[in-house]
């Protein structure tokens, strides 16, 4: 059993793509965790979509035993955190089960927009912070630069920052020895109520919901009695162990210590992340705080292209919702697109993620529809509806406000990009809330923005406004009132519920024009004239025509009295008049596939 005194909790945080688990990789060579031989790239990042984003997705607990240089024995429990803004409550969740953090710079590019919310997490958790200048290899490191750039945007002391190259190997033993010296040993007591934290957990086919945990106060053994705060259920402890990375099992995790729990457990819904485990025999008076419940952000139909297909799509959501908590769907159905789900995701990535393995892992050919969020309406009589569909949303006319998600944004760019993104921003109807000049040429953009307006193409836009050099980072603080309004889509008089859509007033006109320009060109030529047409309610704010195929009824007339070929143009006239009246239009799915490109 390890002292105390000689555990050492720590987290690695970055900006994506700075060498967080590259870092990582370093670490379990240098402390003996993988022989050379079972050494890959990104150890921790065990999915193929990680390793081939190079982000992190879901979070890790790996135990190393490092012996310092002054000779004493240490078990350094490094958590490994997600790399990306949709997940930043697991990142807060899995920082609170740390005492101090790594916080890995890259020296060619500097502090970014996710490196200053990572540290915010960490100084509001009270964490240790290490900083760690990485890639110093690099032909275009600029280290003086960035220690500038550490003082300024993040206040810490520069002096303190580790110079390292990640992929080289310089200066690891140095990360080790500081995390021995500056970062503090667990405080809590083996003996007190047992308080647990669940900092991520997933589902094993064969041995139900593992649980990963950080023990704050008491014990946690195999065959106690526990209980799981936020929904007073009861378990059996089956099984403790750690991760080396390789699973090792234990009989008890004290007081300080980081490792996996088996409780046959069966759902992973019933574990929430920041929840607390407390002993059923002997509770705590208390749970651990910070604990919320995660609200899905962005929305989105997700549709079989072939309706054979609808039953394996449910069968996959249920497979891919057991492992991951956050995720959220329902049944809907749609007059255009037949039957589907309609799902909720933490962010436009967590979206992108869950499409490319539902198509990926599931050999799945799906429609999304454009994604949206989640508005609060009040209507005429007082009823407050949360509304994320807009096949959901009451008639103008019942409505007494709508208030849209706000959300603050951190924006890092070079200063000769700054004419570009303002722009971008006015057009997003944002509001300027901090402008700081954090080096000789890097500006640091504080605004609030409407989550409606950059669920779209805003992360797009952003980096060809600034040729790929802004970043940004973002949290969600609040709902505002706004002057939002559903727009249809009608084609021969008839709504198309899947192409409408909620945007702000001013908006509408120049989308609701846009889109009946496009559908225009998709939808086939009918023997009758076929309107499209833009609605706000009852008010048409956009209208196209898609022409009608036309015979030539005065191909038989070799002259005589212009009589004759008026009387059969009047006939033709009042067929097509006859035909618009009964006709109807069937709306090819390569129209629907074409507007509903998220890209676009």
């Amino acid at each position: 059993m390890t002292d105390a005194r000689h555990i050492r909790n720590f987290s690695i945080v970055a900006h994506i793509d700075h060498g967080k688990s590259t870092l990582a990789d370093r670490l379990l060579e240098l402390t003996g965790a993988l022989s050379k031989r079972e050494m890959a790239d990104q150890v921790l990042d065990s999915m193929d979509l990680e390793r081939e984003r190079g982000i992190t997705i879901k979070a890790h607990a790996v135990r190393l035993h490092y012996r310092a240089r002054g000779g004493h024995e240490y078990q350094l429990n490094l958590i490994d955190t997600p790399g990306h803004v949709d997940f930043s409550y697991e990142v807060s969740r899995s920082l609170s089960a740390c005492e101090g953090a790594l916080l890995v710079i890259d020296a060619s590019q500097g502090v970014e927009a996710q490196t200053l919310a990572n540290a915010q997490l960490a100084m509001n958790n009270k964490l240790a912070i290490i900083p760690v200048i990485n890639k110093i290899d690099l032909p275009g490191a600029e280290i003086e630069a960035t220690k500038q750039q550490i003082e300024h945007a993040l206040a810490l002391d520069p002096r303190e920052a580790l110079l390292i190259s990640a992929k080289s190997g310089v200066g690891i033993e140095d990360v080790l020895e500081a995390v021995v010296a500056r970062i503090p040993p667990p405080r809590g007591s083996p003996e007190a109520p047992l308080q647990a934290l669940v900092f991520d957990s997933w589902f094993d086919s064969y041995r139900g919901v593992v649980v990963l945990t950080r023990v704050v106060e008491g014990t946690l053994a195999v065959g106690g009695r526990i209980r799981l705060w936020w929904n007073n259920q009861v378990y059996n402890v089956e099984e403790l162990g750690v991760l080396t990375p390789k699973p090792v099992r234990v009989e008890a995790l004290r007081a300080g210590e980081v490792g996996f729990m088996i409780a046959n457990i069966k759902r992973v819904t019933d574990t929430r992340i920041g929840d607390t485990i407390t002993d059923d025999d002997r509770p705590a008076a208390e749970p651990l705080p910070g604990f919320e419940e995660i609200k899905p952000m962005v929305f989105a139909g997700l549709y079989p292209v072939d309706a054979s297909a609808y039953e394996p799509l449910r069968d996959a959501l249920d497979k891919l919702r057991l492992n991951d908590s956050s995720f959220f769907y329902e049944p809907e159905n749609s007059l255009a697109l037949g039957f589907g789900f309609r799902c909720g995701f933490l962010g436009l990535l967590h979206m992108e993620i869950v499409q490319e393995r539902l198509e990926r892992e599931f050999n799945l050919n799906l429609i999304t529809t454009a994604p949206g969020v989640r508005f609060r309406v009040t209507t005429k009589t007082g009823e407050v509806l949360a509304v994320e569909s807009p096949t959901k949303f009451p008639q103008e006319g019942d409505i007494a406000k709508v208030e849209e998600p706000i959300i603050t944004a951190l924006i890092f760019t070079q200063d000769e990009y700054l004419g570009g993104i303002l722009a971008l921003l006015e057009e997003k109807r944002g509001a300027q809330k901090g402008f700081e000049y954090v080096s000789m040429k890097r500006v640091l953009l504080t605004y609030e923005l409407p989550l409606n307006e950059i669920v779209l193409d805003f992360y797009d836009r952003l980096k060809s406004a600034s040729r790929g050099y802004a970043s940004l980072d973002y949290h969600f603080s609040g709902y505002r009132e706004s002057d939002l309004v559903k727009v249809d889509l009608l084609v021969a008089g008839e709504p198309v519920d899947a192409l409408s859509f909620i945007c702000h007033r001013e908006n509408a006109f120049p989308r609701g024009r846009s889109l009946c320009e496009r559908m225009r060109k998709l939808i086939p030529r009918q023997l009758f004239e076929v309107a499209i047409q833009a609605s706000i309610g009852s008010k048409i704010i956009a209208r196209e025509n898609v022409p009608p195929m036309r015979k030539n009824v005065l191909a038989k007339c070799y002259g005589g009295d212009i009589t004759r070929k008026r009387k059969l143009l009047e006939k033709q006239k009042e067929g097509k008049r006859r035909m618009k009246r009964v006709g109807r239009v069937d709306i090819p799915q390569e129209a629907f596939l074409a507007v509903l490109k998220v890209s676009e």
